[in-house]
């Protein structure tokens, strides 16, 4: 893959550091970290949705660790304690673990996180405090008007 050059953003905008952190962060990963695979939806204007597909995890061999911008969500199967040795002929279902991280924006919160039919469900909500969400000005008449007075200071 090509090393993408940033710089000359870098020199002209402020303020988008963090921006610019993620693209170079992405850039160097690997093809091939595409385990487990994953979709990402918009649901509404507010809400989205990661659908990660964990065929063989359970519930228990599932972390999810949300921190401040970051979701973090990793899988480890647990040791088999069948007493019955088995041979396996073919090996198909991935039996390794994973981790998978997303970037998330301000505000972003994980709502809820549910485990069916192999699919593990992520549900995530931007909720904007009300000291940030736009508000409007009102814009006053202006008619009246108090002078300053001025003092001669002697």
């Amino acid at each position: 893959m090509r090393q993408i050059d940033l710089t000359p953003f870098r020199r002209s905008t402020i303020g988008f550091d963090r921006l610019f952190d993620m693209l170079e962060a992405t850039a160097r990963q690997s093809s091939s970290e595409n385990y487990p695979p994953f979709n990402l939806e918009r649901i509404s204007e507010d809400r989205y949705r990661i659908t990660i597909a964990v065929a063989g995890f359970k519930a228990d061999e599932i972390e999810i660790t949300a921190q401040q911008n970051l979701l973090l969500v990793s899988g480890k199967k647990g040791e088999t304690q069948d007493n019955n040795p088995t041979q396996m002929l073919h090996l198909g279902i991935a039996n390794r673990g994973f981790e998978r991280r997303f970037e998330l924006a301000d505000f972003v919160r994980v709502e809820s996180a549910d485990l069916t039919d192999g699919l593990l469900v992520i549900e995530l909500v931007r909720e904007v405090p009300e000291a940030m969400k736009p508000r409007k000005i009102a814009i006053g008449a202006g008619s009246t008007s108090t002078p300053i007075e001025h003092r001669d200071v002697a």
